[in-house]
């Protein structure tokens, strides 16, 4: 075995009831390098991933690490041998503290065998500002922010000081700020010998941080390439099959009348004296940086929490919005930026969480018509482009872009005239981000009007009609298509120009 490898995984081979999710792949990672694995939702890389920590077995194949053949039952035995792994879908213990998650079953000891707790707060503190992190490490999970909770499980994984650390979408829940201190962190990393496996759906970030990229399609190796001999589109057509020319198919849409309009919303130390208009066929984007008061916003308007002050117009008449079967009522449709904890129904099949929104629909002298649900959600399936084997298939065991139009499709069923998309392609592959955008353009051109909040800027400037810009609670930047540049956006978003 070559020595300046420190992983070869050669033909992994797993399948599952009714797909085959690895077909012959291999991986090959040198020592101190960042080796980025790539492909759509769906390709095998997370599988891949989960046999080399022993959460699956394989059918076949070999797994050399340090140059010995050695086989991963259990995810003890991976952490044993020096492999970590950051999770995309995070799973905190939303009752214990930032320190007690980053030890969770290695906590220090002290006398008579009990926990050490000061110890392990101590060692949290000195972790923490090791990786330029501003957390409190007595702070219970429940109380941090998405990004903030990422940047814990990132310690964690650090933590355990392997010499093998996996990052399955590290960014995709962290700031712009955050994410400059992850790569300072993996070069660091990278100094010290460490080897990086790093997957993730933004390419710029590929050519940022990676020297080797690897890409799997469809469960199979489709080949792995020098990072600084390759472009995006030649990474592009690896991942699809194909030239994707348009990741963003924004469509010219009659933008219509005024649908939505929000007067002076205000929520204590969240959102200050905010207004503005949304019109039928307009897709209005929101931008700024976490924690700017993009989701708060919407919060108040969907009646998850209450707003301070301020009025809330629909169609002209006022609305009383107290809570979201409220916001429902008035024809108002919300897809959630956290897709796993407040999104999917994890335990249920794609066909109840398409239409568990609107059961009523379905409903006939007090019975549910089966018959109904399934030639509807068959339709749905057709129309979003859903792969799945059955409605019966459990939707945790679908790709992050298939979840994600199994919850689009749930609340088109409710016949919405204002649709909010938070993120609504965080954490989904580039095919499956321009089938939404497609998606999206279709339904402004039906009339329906769009408020789309996003992180990042390409699909703010790909796909707005509009844009609005938040900094710290306030409206500090609107935008017309033709006026919105990176430049202008990130000004105000930094609160470095004013409305």
């Amino acid at each position: 075995m070559d020595p300046e490898y420190i992983l070869v995984m050669e033909n992994i081979s797993k399948a599952f009831p009714s797909v085959q999710a690895l077909d012959n792949v291999q991986l090959a990672v040198k020592k101190g390098t960042v080796h980025a694995l790539m492909g759509e939702n769906g390709a095998g890389k997370s599988t891949l991933m989960r046999v080399l920590i022993g959460l699956h077995p394989p059918d076949s194949g070999k797994i050399f690490f340090k140059g010995q053949e050695v086989a991963i039952p259990d995810t003890k035995t991976a952490l044993d041998m020096g492999i970590s792994m950051i999770h995309q879908e995070l799973s905190p213990v939303p009752d214990m503290t930032v320190a007690e998650n980053i030890y969770l079953g290695r906590e220090p000891l002290g006398k008579f065998g009990l926990i050490n707790k000061r110890k392990m707060i101590s060692d949290t503190r000195k972790l923490l500002k090791q990786l330029d992190i501003t957390l409190d490490a007595t702070k219970k999970m429940r109380e941090l922010s998405i990004a903030n909770t990422q940047m814990v499980e990132i310690a964690k994984a650090i933590s355990y000081d392997s010499s093998l650390i996996i990052m399955d979408e590290p960014t995709s829940a962290i700031t712009e700020r955050e994410v400059a201190s992850l790569f300072k962190m993996i070069h660091s990393l990278k100094e010290k010998g460490v080897s990086i496996i790093f997957i993730t759906h933004k390419l710029d970030e590929v050519f940022k941080i990676a020297d080797e990229i690897t890409v799997f399609r469809d469960g199979k190796y489709v080949g792995t390439v020098p990072a600084a001999d390759t472009s995006k589109n030649m990474l592009i057509s690896m991942m699809v099959g194909r030239e994707l020319t348009n990741i963003f198919p924004k469509e010219e849409a009659e933008i219509g009348d005024v649908i939505l309009e929000v007067r002076n919303l205000s929520r204590k130390g969240k959102v200050n004296n905010v207004s503005f208009v949304l019109r039928q066929g307009e897709i209005l984007g929101l931008a700024g940086l976490m924690g700017a008061g993009r989701t708060e916003i919407i919060e108040g308007i969907f009646g998850i929490e209450k707003i301070d002050s301020g009025e809330i117009i629909i169609n002209g008449c006022k609305a009383k919005i107290r809570k979201p079967e409220d916001a429902k009522r008035y024809g108002m449709a919300l897809l959630t930026e956290d897709r796993r904890r407040t999104g999917i129904l994890s335990v249920l099949p794609v066909r109840d969480n398409m239409v568990v929104a609107n059961l009523a629909r379905f409903r006939k002298w007090g019975f549910l018509q089966t018959h109904l649900i399934e030639e509807t959600c068959n339709q749905e399936k057709a129309k979003l482009d859903i792969k799945t084997p059955s409605m019966d298939q459990l939707i945790k065991l679908l790709s992050g872009g298939n979840q994600q139009k199994v919850l689009v499709s749930r609340w088109l069923l409710t016949s919405p005239s204002i649709l909010i998309l938070d993120e609504p392609t965080r954490g989904i592959d580039v095919g499956a981000k321009a089938e939404i955008h497609r998606l999206m353009s279709k339904l402004a051109q039906e009339g329906k009007a769009i408020i789309m909040i996003s992180s990042e800027l390409p699909e703010i400037l790909g796909m707005s009609d509009r844009v609005l810009v938040m900094h710290e609670g306030d409206l500090t930047g609107e935008f017309s298509r033709a006026e919105a540049s990176q430049e202008n956006i990130m000004l105000a978003a930094t609160g470095t120009a004013a409305v």
